[in-house]
C-alpha cells in the first residue's frame, strides 16, 4: 500500500508450532523484504533473528496450538512480532558462559536488530518485538523514493 511517497508493508501469519513452519517464515519475510528492494545483507539479518525467535516459539513455548507472525515495514523501519500463547514467563536462563547454548539465540537477535523487547506474561504468553532500520539496493523503488525526497527537499 502506498502512502504519501513511502510504502507500507504489512503480513500476518499463524502456523502450527511445528519446525516445518520457520522456513514458511522465512520465505514470507524474506520474499516481502525482497520485493521492496532491502538490501539483501538487511534481508539476512532480519530472517536469521525472525529464525530464532520462531525457534524459541516451537520449541520453548508452554502452550499447544499456534504461534503468530507480524510484519510491518514503515518509514524505512521493518518491525516483526512473534507471539505464543505459553504460560510465561520463564526464569532467565544462568549465564552459563559463550560456549552455552542457553540463550544464545537471544544474543544472536539482539546482535542482528537494533532494538529487541521481549514481554511475557502468564496470560498472554510472550511476545518478541524485533526492529530494524532498513538499508536499500541499488536501484530499489523504495530507496529511490526517500533520496528523491532528500534531494528535493534541499
Amino acid at each position: 500500500m502506498t502512502r504519501g511517497a513511502g510504502v507500507e508493508l504489512r503480513f500476518a501469519l499463524a502456523l502450527p508450532r511445528d519446525p516445518r513452519s520457520i522456513p514458511v517464515v522465512r520465505r514470507v519475510t524474506g520474499d516481502a523484504l525482497r520485493g521492496l528492494g532491502v538490501s539483501e545483507d538487511c534481508v539476512d539479518d532480519l530472517l536469521v533473528a525472525v529464525s530464532e525467535a520462531c525457534t524459541n516459539a516451537v520449541l520453548h513455548a508452554r502452550a499447544t496450538g499456534d504461534f503468530e507472525v507480524t510484519g510491518h515495514v514503515d518509514d524505512g523501519v521493518c518491525m516483526l512480532k512473534i507471539m505464543d500463547w505459553g504460560r510465561g514467563p520463564r526464569p532467565a536462563p544462568e549465564d552459563r558462559g559463550v560456549l552455552s547454548e542457553s540463550g544464545r539465540g537471544i544474543r544472536i537477535m539482539r546482535a542482528l536488530v537494533d532494538d529487541l523487547d521481549i514481554d511475557s506474561a502468564p496470560d498472554r504468553g510472550t511476545v518478541v518485538h524485533l526492529r530494524k532500520r532498513l538499508t536499500w539496493r541499488d536501484g530499489a523503488l523504495v530507496g529511490a523514493l526517500g533520496r528523491s525526497l532528500m534531494h528535493n527537499a534541499g
